[in-house]
């Protein structure tokens, strides 16, 4: 690598000679681990020219950084930082002034503190990673991925690599939503109505910001996505949790000034229960009768490996009220973050300019990319593979659990990829969580899924999507261990 020599600078105040100067800027810049062994410095002839300063004092800066081994000449080929210069392994800049913003009274909103735990970023490096939502690399098909991104690179697809399509989405990936993905629910939509968003969370986003605000009132499940509450407490609106029960979210429960609905009523996050039918067909009347709309997350619905999934809310619905979120992070990986909104026209000829502002549109290499991936079969055939792969993980998980005593709070009817587990009352899963990391085991606690107000403590999820089944029992194992030495 070459060091670019626009990343010089020299303080016009800065002490002692020029000479000196350099040496120090560069001897720093060694030490701090900015500059790495091995990569080139400028010419004296251009650091000279960009400093504005005489070609022999870069020369002579030059001439003690070799003498001291911080630097490393190689005949024509130039300088270069030496093999032996005392470089830290990462570069962590020093900052040199002192804020003086007074941030508490600087930011007009804050964003922290929510409830939507992180995952561990070195999750792979533990043997028992019972955590949902992560990609399993012997899965995922890496070979057509490629070629199809290669695709996309290509002088054809030149347009759709380069062009601002401003609040304006991939025809490509429109057009197989629209004629694949979307009639498997039983919807059926014009490209008008769907738009493509960057993963569900930022659909939910969207629909939020249109429907939400000071004097609207909101519903949303309990437990429920805790990214979706974080985001929901944040506007100046009222909300409603719902204690769900085994078939989902009682509409009966919906409070008369209620303006949005937001649910998941084929897999209920996180309890994965399934919305019947009647209950269905009910919500909708609940929401006709309080000119509500109602919000389907229709996450994972791909993962129905134990049975077809049940059709989907919007499927249903005859008066335009329901907004549809789909996304093919679940299915395909979660660093996509590719995900669709479907509604009435009206909405989403706002979601699409409120998505403009923000960020225009997401990268079109990425959509046509996915349209590709889509297109000529290659999603269809892992999503076989994956559900094939959940299906015997499931069976594994489901008899390890009963070897070893513990219980289910709700297991899908339709498969998925996760257990929502209850522990004994007086368990507090985040800390058996953290026991269990001293096993190299991973557990998501339950908590962070319901309202603060009287939260239980003592169920946990856990996702079968990431482990490898020849661990699947001994990682099990482990967490009726550590039950029990909690009891």
């Amino acid at each position: 690598m070459v060091v670019s020599v626009d990343t010089f600078f020299l303080r016009q105040d800065g002490p002692g000679t020029l000479q000196a100067q350099i040496q120090e800027m560069i001897a720093q810049s060694i030490l701090s681990g900015r500059f790495h062994c091995g990569e080139k410095l400028p010419s004296s002839r251009k650091l000279a020219a960009h400093l504005g300063v005489s070609r022999i004092t870069v020369t002579l800066a030059y001439t003690e950084l070799l003498a001291n081994d911080y630097i490393t000449s190689r005949g024509r080929s130039g300088y270069f930082v030496s093999d032996t210069a005392p470089v830290p392994p990462a570069y962590a800049p020093t900052t040199k002034t002192t804020d003086k913003v007074d941030w508490s009274r600087a930011l007009a909103h804050r964003f922290t503190g929510g409830d939507t735990p992180r995952k561990p970023d070195n999750w792979q490096d533990f043997r028992y990673p019972f955590i949902y939502g992560q990609a399993d690399p012997t899965l995922f098909d890496h070979a057509n991925w490629r070629l199809c991104a290669v695709r996309a690179l290509g002088q054809r697809d030149f347009t759709t690599l380069t062009t601002d399509y401003y609040d304006q989405d991939d025809p490509l990936l429109i057009e197989f939503i629209a004629r694949h993905t979307l009639p498997r629910r039983g919807i059926v939509a014009r490209p008008e109505e769907i738009l493509i968003t960057l993963g569900a969370q930022n659909a939910l986003w969207l629909a939020a910001q249109l429907l939400l605000g000071s004097g609207k009132h909101a519903a949303i499940e309990d437990p429920c996505y805790h990214a979706l509450r974080d985001i929901l407490h944040k506007m100046e609106c009222g909300l409603t949790p719902l204690r769900v029960d085994s078939d989902g979210l009682p509409p009966d429960c919906l409070p008369d000034r209620t303006d949005v609905v937001f649910v998941t009523p084929s897999h209920q996050t996180p309890t994965t229960a399934t919305m019947p039918l009647e209950r269905r067909r009910a919500l909708l009347k609940r929401g006709h009768d309080l000119g509500a709309v109602i919000v389907e997350d229709d996450y994972e619905f791909e993962m129905s490996f134990l049975g077809p999934p049940s059709p989907a809310l919007k499927s249903l619905d005859e008066d335009g009220r329901v907004i549809y979120v789909g996304s093919f992070s679940k299915s395909l990986f979660p660093g996509l973050r590719l995900g669709y909104l479907v509604g009435s026209e009206p909405f989403i000829r706002e979601a699409r300019a409120l998505r403009a502002q923000v960020l225009r549109h997401p990268p079109g290499h990425v959509q046509r990319t996915a349209a590709y991936f889509l297109s000529l079969g290659h999603y269809d055939a892992q999503i076989r593979r994956t559900a094939k792969a959940l299906h015997e993980r499931r069976e594994m998980v489901e008899a390890a659990i009963a070897r070893h005593g513990l219980r289910i709070a709700g297991r899908g009817v339709y498969g998925g990829s996760s257990l929502w587990m209850e522990a004994p009352a007086h368990v507090d899963t985040a800390e058996l969580d953290l026991r269990l990391r001293e096993k190299s085991v991973l557990i998501e606690p339950g908590a962070p899924f319901f309202e603060a107000a009287n939260r239980p403590r003592h169920y946990y999820r856990l996702a079968y999507s990431s482990i490898p089944t020849s661990r699947i029992d001994e990682g099990v194992a482990h967490l009726a261990a550590g039950l029990k030495e909690m009891a």
